[in-house]
Formats: structure tokens, C-alpha cells, sequence
């Protein structure tokens, strides 16, 4: 089984995503870790390669390859990426909600290299809503999708409130009902 997940930034995609993994004995794969790790070659931020990404489809066609080879090369795996439900159509797919203000102290405080720009919450909260525009944006021009429509996947939770463990405790528990349906 391939599980994708997906979710607003902050909402503890990554983390459920890899207990996830563990739990089921399955690879994880994460297109903002490929992201972070591109970024980090050019020497910019997070922030500054999504603006580059809206110039130049680059980016993006490299991770969308990626994906497309993962889905089709991996039987039990778990993809934390934005459009995985859409490149990887057979796969169970996730979406994780969060509140913007939470989510920006959830990733103030994770302070991660690449996203240098984040000296405050409230700053991070404006570079959360700038990068979701320009995904927005690019997956708009690109492939005409909406990556946070809900009816675009089978199991929707808000992380607002409860901890990355109880939302692990939740998705997995509905993946184990479908599994047995």
C-alpha cells in the first residue's frame, strides 16, 4: 500500500508521515526534505526557491518525476508530498489541517535551516501564507489543481488541537478500516 500525505504547512505532515512509516514497517519519502535539500545546494531559503520555482517549472518537474518513479517502483511506502495524491493515484491519500497561527509556532519553532526568514511568528505566519500562494499559484499554472481540496482525498484531520501522536492514532486507525473493508 502507497499512503500519501498532504496538509497545510505546519500541520505535522512530516512527523505523522514517518510514524506512520514506522509503524507499518514502510519507506518514507518526503518532497520537502528533497525541497529543503535543493535549496540548501543553491544556497537560499525555502521561501526564496518557492519564489524561484514560480520563474522556472524546474523544480517542480524534478520533484514530480520523483514521485512518479516512487509510486510506481514502491509497493508499501509513504510519500509526505503536496500533489503525491495526484501522481500517485492508487494510493491511500492523507490531508492534514491546521490553524495558521498554530501552525507558525509549530515551525518557528522547529527553527529549520532552511527557512531563515522566520525570526518571529508573525513573520512566519506571512512566509506560510507566501509559500502557500505560490504553490497555489504553480500547481494552478502547472497542472490547473487544487492541492488542498478536501474531495481530493480519503481521510481529512484537523492537527489544530491534538497532538502529532493522536492524529498518528487517528489516520492509522482508518487506514486499518479501509484495509479491512
Amino acid at each position: 500500500m502507497i499512503i500519501t500525505i498532504a496538509g497545510n504547512l505546519g500541520s505535522g505532515k512530516s512527523t505523522v508521515g514517518k510514524m506512520l512509516a514506522k509503524e507499518l514497517g514502510y519507506r518514507f519519502f518526503s518532497t520537502g526534505d528533497l525541497m529543503g535539500d535543493i535549496a540548501l545546494e543553491k544556497g537560499i531559503s525555502l521561501l526564496e526557491l518557492s519564489k524561484l520555482a514560480e520563474q522556472s517549472d524546474e523544480v517542480d518537474k524534478l520533484l514530480d518525476a520523483r514521485q512518479i518513479e516512487f509510486g510506481k517502483k514502491e509497493k508499501n511506502a509513504v510519500i509526505d508530498s503536496r500533489l503525491g495524491w495526484h501522481f500517485i493515484p492508487q494510493a491511500t491519500k492523507i490531508f492534514l489541517t491546521v490553524d495558521p497561527l498554530e501552525a507558525a509556532k509549530r515551525i518557528f519553532n522547529d527553527k529549520r535551516e532552511d527557512e531563515k526568514e522566520n525570526v518571529d511568528i508573525e513573520s512566519t505566519r506571512q512566509n506560510i501564507i507566501t509559500r502557500k500562494e505560490s504553490e497555489r499559484l504553480r500547481y494552478q499554472k502547472y497542472y490547473n489543481l487544487v492541492c488542498d481540496d478536501p474531495k481530493n482525498f480519503d481521510i481529512v484531520v484537523d492537527s489544530t488541537e491534538i497532538p502529532a501522536e493522536k492524529v498518528f492514532e487517528k489516520v492509522l486507525k482508518e487506514i486499518q478500516q479501509r484495509r479491512e473493508d
